[in-house]
């Protein structure tokens, strides 16, 4: 499942010392909870937590946090406390996302009147640190709003750190035109980031084509015309027969419960089945809402489930095609998901060299801000490359198309860095979007499992 801030849950624990103003802690913990509340995030919390001499509020505490299940925790310091009451609660919780937020003073007749969060917070980070846990470490300044902003990217970045636990993606076929930098390695992909890539027969997919039932194929192809813009007439039976396919896949990422599905295309669908597979892959993003990508690219389907699951968007892959002084031109060669279409989904039969027959995606993306991140790895050694840009359109072609030659769906990308920054680090010819910034949640995700940011 996508990830959605509504889908979180955050189990919240104050601190204060007993000898502090215990209704000062009181108060500051509540407001900083129902701050926390009103991101829209579910919330299991316990009250205050004293250094009390016996213990008594760490043990409620834990056994409060136990009763339910959370994606992170936040450890909120309304005053100072001593370590050893935090830690005999995080110790307990040691394997999740955590948060260490220091909350502020007060002015009262223009004297800060302080509880000392920020002595408690800076004797605990580096003791965080050291004790191996992947949390977040903030702090309010008094006059300022609190942080929320970097609670919540932490949190999305924790849920789909946990939603994205056994996915799968679904592959047909194994590395397309021999291409390298769509490999993966199976044992340390399962390890560091929990995804599962199975495979899946072309032959399986065939077989199963046959055995379509005509009227769900005619129902699918009379929403299609009722729903897709042709630029030129369509053969029915060109279109029946790739939702004879669309079907056959459907079924078995149903089976399989497959979140994401690569097709090799090329080599595959195009050399062997003469049928260029565009049309599936509009399928089963739109109707299944599956992400999916081309060319058997492991590593572009496990990126475009990080993105899904922190942004709740379909990731659309998007291919590199020109570097300009301050932009690069990205587009696809064959489809992009409806919903990232401005205006209704528009099609055309094309031929491209010696592939012919094709039904093309000639779409007109969305514009504005918009994220651009690709995983990739050397051996166990992972990296996300990450960047923020501004879409627009522009015109141009790709060579080797009939005349006329369709205008393919495409962005030029004003990179918020450098091109030849940009350039010195890229992963490879894929890369995926989201609409908006989403640099700091993507990297809060890395952060959390162990990925270096490029």
């Amino acid at each position: 499942m996508k990830n959605d801030k509504n889908n979180l849950t955050a189990a919240f624990v104050g601190f204060g010392e007993v000898n502090s103003p215990q209704q000062l802690i009181k108060s500051k913990c509540l407001k900083a909870l129902e701050e926390v509340k009103s991101l829209g995030i579910k919330i299991i919390t316990t009250d205050p937590v004293t250094d009390d001499p016996n213990g008594v509020d760490v043990r409620r505490a834990i056994a409060d946090l136990q009763k339910g299940d959370f994606d992170l925790l936040i450890i909120c310091l309304a005053g100072w406390i001593p370590s050893h009451a935090v830690i005999s609660i995080t110790k307990e919780f040691k394997c999740k996302p955590m948060i260490l937020w220091g909350l502020t003073c007060d002015i009262e007749n223009g004297r800060i009147v302080t509880a000392a969060p920020q002595a408690g917070t800076t004797a605990l980070r580096k003791v965080f640190q050291d004790l191996g846990y992947r949390f977040k470490y903030i702090y309010n300044i008094i006059g300022n709003p609190s942080p929320l902003d970097k609670i919540l990217s932490f949190a999305l970045a924790a849920g789909a750190v946990r939603s994205i636990e056994n996915t799968k993606v679904g592959m047909m076929g194994f590395r397309d035109m021999k291409l390298y930098n769509t490999l993966y390695e199976g044992l340390s992909l399962k390890s560091k980031i929990g995804i599962e890539i199975e495979f899946f027969e072309m032959l399986e997919m065939l077989q199963l084509s046959e055995k379509t039932q005509e009227i769900e194929v005619t129902a699918l192809l009379d929403k299609i015309k009722r729903e897709w813009d042709f630029e030129k007439p369509a053969d029915d039976n060109f279109l029946k027969q790739g939702i004879r396919y669309y079907l056959a896949v459907k079924k078995i990422a149903e089976e399989n419960l497959f979140d994401a599905i690569s097709l090799k295309d090329v080599d595959g669908m195009k050399k062997i089945l003469g049928f260029p597979p565009a049309m599936i892959f509009m399928l089963l993003s739109d109707e299944i809402k599956l992400c999916t990508i081309p060319e058997n690219d492991a590593m572009g389907a496990v990126t475009q489930l990080i993105v899904k699951h922190i942004t709740g968007q379909c990731a659309a892959y998007l291919e590199f095609y020109e570097f300009f002084e301050k932009s690069v031109l990205m587009g696809v060669p064959d489809f992009v998901p409806a919903e990232v279409v401005n205006g209704r989904v528009k099609v055309t039969p094309a031929a491209f060299g010696n592939i012919s027959g094709g039904l093309l995606n000639i779409s007109t993306l969305k514009t504005g801000c918009l994220t651009m991140a690709r995983l990739s790895n050397t051996g166990d050694k992972y990296t996300m490359h990450i960047c923020t840009g501004e879409g627009k359109l522009k015109s141009w072609e790709e060579a080797g198309w009939d005349y006329p030659a369709p205008q393919l769906p495409s962005l030029e990308i004003f990179l918020d860095v450098t091109v030849e920054d940009f350039a010195q680090k890229v992963s490879g010819q894929h890369y995926m979007i989201a609409y908006g910034n989403h640099l700091q949640a993507l990297s809060d995700f890395c952060f959390i499992k162990g990925i270096e940011v490029i």
